[in-house]
């Protein structure tokens, strides 16, 4: 079947359309829109048939029928059974909820759409409804009364439609007097469903194919390789510091580790960039591995299994290359899994060292188990205690606002590093913070993360993204802000779009990227660009002048 053309309304199309009026019709009784924009396309068969998971074929959102495995009812219910035995916070989630609200007006997906099932209590009841036919008397024996309802081809489809409206960003647990867990109950809701088939493209593409080739782009090795070693001659054009990388070399003190988005995409590219710059001016024993390439981790966005698996290979590298701990590069889904996940699913990491910084002496204990460092937290360290020769004029270009990332924020608890570093590379005044209510651990979400930068799934994810992008406004006009600066590769993949839709006066970028703008070097050439080729404030300015006074003088 032919895909639909995604048409994208505009903003004053979007934004009238929005109502948190009470709907008319009880939420049972209304089916969701499948229309272009609104869903994620299904995932090819041969995704499946490479990571080895069940019942692939070809299907399509929009047909009537999915072409569901004919024991999928049972497949679903003996599923959720198997996970309230395993999950005691499942079964605690869908019974301790009192339906009061606190949450409901904190998801950015509800506040973009106006869709009362985006409100996360009502999201969650869409399995709870469920759980209670089957699992709890009442609803067997009441039924709707009960809030239960059957299990159906078209539940199914609800679940599909919603639990993929919901990045797993967790603002609406910091809101629940309970500390309900809505992402925990996305993930298994996602995981019932790759059960019997049911995976968006986007997310098992990048899954199968870092199973396989190291990277979500399935890239090579040959081409990262190609790619870096390129960073490495724009660095020593731009500075005159040539900034060459190893690769797989064993016996390294230290694994760096980034997301394939900060060696593969605009503006992630110039991180990168910024990465090599700092470990050349510490002359730092790292390496990086073309094997585990992958800091990033969309097998959380499908099972636990899935996530298990990934985060393996990084710690299988690291035995393998017989390094002493890992630094790992600006990502979200990352960092969340190391902090939440790491220990249970793969660690402790007992075959490395203690994380010590061989530059100032730090020993990072908030990695005594994971063994692996935050860069925020490695380059922090690095200024308080006055090892890198900063310039932030070379940053006055510039004037900042921050987006904390749902998982190194709330998943994490990294608030201050980055504004440390943002602090000593900026000059004095280009930073400012946006909102309180939507910045750290409040912060508001991309609108595109959990494996959501589908380009079909645009209208949704720029209706999502409508939060984020009205702080960034707010600074924008008040204070001039002209980027935004993160520290997650997913957000660097998406929030260029986002915000070139809301508020295209404002740029992104990553925080290593204003490092290696500032970084001064004694062997460096004269600096007159940033990293993307910019003049620095002054140059350019001063070039044109010296050009209009001798083209002044030829004339006379």
């Amino acid at each position: 079947m032919a895909k639909a053309k995604v048409t994208v309304p505009t903003p004053a199309e979007i934004l009238p359309g929005i109502s948190y009026k009470t709907p008319e019709k009880g939420w049972m009784d209304v089916k969701p829109d499948f229309r272009p924009g609104t869903y994620c396309n299904p995932a090819n068969p041969k995704w499946l048939e490479w990571i080895g998971y069940p019942y692939p074929r070809a299907w399509h959102v929009t047909d009537e029928d999915w072409h569901l495995p004919s024991d999928w009812k049972e497949t679903i219910l003996q599923g959720m059974e198997d996970r309230l035995s395993r999950f005691r916070s499942l079964k605690l989630f869908f019974d301790i909820c009192v339906r009061c609200g606190a949450c409901a007006d904190k998801c950015h997906f509800f506040l973009g759409t106006g869709d009362p099932k985006n409100m996360p209590v009502l999201r969650a009841e869409l399995m709870r409804s469920v759980y209670k036919r089957y699992f709890k008397p009442a609803g067997r024996l009441l039924g709707q009364l009960a809030g239960a309802r059957d299990l159906t081809e078209d539940v199914i489809k609800e679940w599909f439609f919603y639990l993929y409206q919901c990045t797993e960003c967790r603002r609406c647990s910091l809101f629940c007097p309970y500390g309900i867990d809505m992402a925990e109950m996305t993930i298994l809701g996602r995981e019932l469903l790759s059960s019997i088939g049911i995976n968006i493209e986007w997310t098992l593409a990048s899954v199968a194919q870092c199973y396989d080739k190291g990277s979500h782009i399935g890239a090579t090795p040959q081409a990262m390789k190609d790619m870096i070693d390129f960073f490495a001659e724009e660095n020593e054009r731009v500075t005159g510091i040539y900034t060459p990388i190893t690769y797989n070399r064993k016996g390294a003190e230290i694994l760096f580790v980034a997301p394939s988005g900060d060696y593969f995409a605009d503006p992630g590219t110039y991180t990168f960039m910024g990465y090599m710059l700092l470990f050349t001016y510490l002359g730092l024993d790292y390496t990086i591995s073309t094997y585990a390439g992958e800091g990033g981790n969309f097998g959380f966005f499908m099972s636990h299994e899935m996530g298990k698996r990934l985060n393996a290979k990084i710690y299988a590298e690291a035995k393998r290359l017989g390094v002493k701990w890992i630094i790992g590069g600006e990502c979200g889904h990352m960092w969340r899994i190391l902090n939440q996940y790491m220990d249970t699913w793969n660690g402790p990491a007992d075959f490395l060292e203690m994380p010590v910084s061989p530059i100032t002496g730090t020993k990072f204990e908030n990695a005594a188990t994971t063994r692996m460092v935050h860069i925020s937290e490695f380059t922090a360290d690095l200024i308080k205690h006055g090892k890198l020769k900063l310039d932030p004029m070379r940053n006055a270009h510039i004037k900042l606002t921050f987006h904390d990332s749902c998982n190194t924020s709330r998943g994490m608890g990294i608030f201050e590093e980055p504004r440390y570093i943002i602090k000593n590379v900026l000059p004095e005044g280009h930073f400012v913070d946006m909102p309180p209510n939507t910045i750290r651990e409040k912060t508001f979400c991309c609108g595109s993360g959990s494996g959501f930068n589908a380009d079909e799934y645009l209208e949704t994810r720029l209706r999502g993204g409508l939060p984020r992008a009205n702080a960034v406004r707010y600074v924008h006009e008040k204070y001039g802000v002209n980027h935004l600066g993160c520290i997650c590769a997913i957000d660097r993949a998406v929030l260029p779009t986002l915000l070139g839709y809301w508020v295209p006066e404002v740029e992104v970028t990553g925080i290593s990227e204003l490092v290696g703008n500032a970084l001064v070097f004694d062997e460096e050439i004269e600096r007159t660009t940033d990293l993307r080729d910019r003049d620095l404030v002054g140059v350019g300015e001063a070039e044109e002048g010296v050009e209009a006074a001798e083209a002044a003088e030829e004339e006379e």
